[in-house]
């Protein structure tokens, strides 16, 4: 699919669709190629529309052709209207620019009212508004040359958003090739040093032909008169409005100090604005560090209260274990009990001393020393009950002789008194295997 949609473009085409992959992250090639194609392979305004899309600005692409302009406010009382070059000065001659202003005012909106009703059917349409910005940038460098202030290359919504957003004057040029001494404003006016520097200093600049689709509806919403048409809008009491109008051919001079003048009596308004924002980014910063301390005095709570209940938990578990431990002793030594119990009744009865087949056992168990008599055809297993059932024997241990020493139980064979070796007196010794 890439090989097909890049095998019928030139090299430079190539390269420059490649590049706009590369800046915007597309990686449908044939999408950077449409894109490229609708801006006539400027590399530039393809990448800068694609970013206004991102940032959720106006993309005229995605708007209907026909739509009409972002609405401003007309804050301006009149029109400032300029006479052409070389016509009568004085008191007189600006009682006739007034007159001439205010008669062509009044004939200009008879005419647009009258028009607006027959003109449905000749009005430009434009199915994409930048190129339309494009095409008259293009057309005016190539009949007026490139010395002219920055023209913004782009919508006139995207230039109301931009503007709106740094907080910047926005002047709007309407331009019309048939307009009386048009190559005198372009190539004199425009053209001016100091009138591009002040221009490109102080505003955004945005222009248009009105003969085009985005031209005609701009002239529309700004309801300009006769051309060329300058409009001077502003961000004020949170609404784009325009602050200041001027048609006719002025001069440099005149350019620049109407200008300033407009600037310099509604730049409280951008000061304004921008302490506004200033203190909403303020307030807006406060929130989050306060949200976010407020987060973290949570969690650090939610961490305590965590340790706590693992300390419980811990605590509560290891009492458990203690108390299992105690009651698993105490069951033993009920058990224990309870077989010493069932254990004296396997001991047999004491033989009486002068029995002639007693044995005189002498034990040691512990810190004391136990006299008992067994007969010796008794086992040494009935030694060991006798042993096992006294209160102060250990649980688990081994029966040996004195000397020679040798072990009588546990054996693997039970045998008795006489079998293992024992004689009518012994010494036996009792031996705790636990220890």
């Amino acid at each position: 699919m890439a090989e097909f949609a890049l095998g019928e473009l030139s090299g430079e085409q190539t390269e420059k669709v490649l590049q706009f992959q590369d800046l915007t992250g597309i990686e449908d090639l044939s999408i950077c190629r449409d894109v490229l194609q609708r801006h006539d392979w400027n590399l530039e305004i393809a990448v800068q529309e694609r970013l206004n899309l991102y940032e959720g600005r106006p993309s005229m692409y995605a708007q209907d052709s026909r739509s009409r302009p972002p609405p401003v406010v007309d804050d301006t009382g009149s029109r400032i209207y300029f006479s052409p070059a070389g016509s009568s000065g004085g008191a007189a001659g600006g009682l006739l620019s007034y007159v001439f202003s205010m008669c062509y005012h009044l004939v200009s909106g008879i005419l647009q009212l009258v028009l607006a009703i027959f003109r449905s059917n000749v009005r430009p349409v434009s199915s994409d508004p930048v190129q339309d910005v494009m095409n008259f940038i293009r057309s005016y460098e190539e009949r007026y040359g490139t010395s002219h202030p920055v023209f913004y290359q782009g919508s006139y919504s995207q230039a109301l958003s931009d503007a709106k957003q740094e907080l910047r004057f926005l002047l709007v040029y309407l331009h019309k090739d048939e307009a009386q001494d048009i190559e005198q404003w372009c190539r004199n006016t425009l053209a001016d040093p100091e009138v591009i520097r002040y221009v490109n200093t102080h505003t955004l600049f945005w222009a248009c032909n009105v003969q085009s689709g985005e031209g005609y509806k701009v002239a529309e919403a700004l309801r300009s008169g006769s051309y060329p048409f300058l409009a001077l809008i502003v961000l004020r009491d949170n609404r784009m409005t325009i602050v200041g109008r001027m048609e006719g051919i002025p001069s440099p001079t005149e350019l620049i100090s109407r200008l300033r003048t407009f600037i310099d009596n509604n730049e409280i308004s951008l000061i304004q604005a921008r302490q506004d924002r200033a203190e909403r980014s303020a307030a807006q910063s406060l929130r989050q560090q306060q949200d976010q301390a407020y987060e973290e005095s949570l969690k650090a709570d939610q961490e305590k209260d965590r340790k706590r209940e693992e300390e419980r938990r811990a605590r509560e578990e290891q009492e458990a274990k203690e108390r299992e431990v105690i009651n698993a002793q105490e069951r033993e030594i009920e058990r224990i009990r309870v077989e010493k119990e069932l254990t004296i009744r396997k001991v047999p009865s004491e033989p009486e001393p002068s029995n002639p087949s007693a044995c005189h056992l002498l034990i040691k168990l512990g810190e004391r020393t136990v006299k008992r008599r067994f007969l010796l055809t008794n086992t040494i297993e009935d030694v060991y009950h006798w042993i096992f059932s006294q209160p102060d024997s250990p649980t688990n241990f081994e029966i040996t002789t004195s000397y020679p020493k040798r072990v009588l139980y546990p054996i693997d064979e039970i045998q008795t008194l006489l079998q293992a070796g024992l004689t009518y007196r012994e010494v036996l010794h009792v031996n705790d295997l636990d220890d």
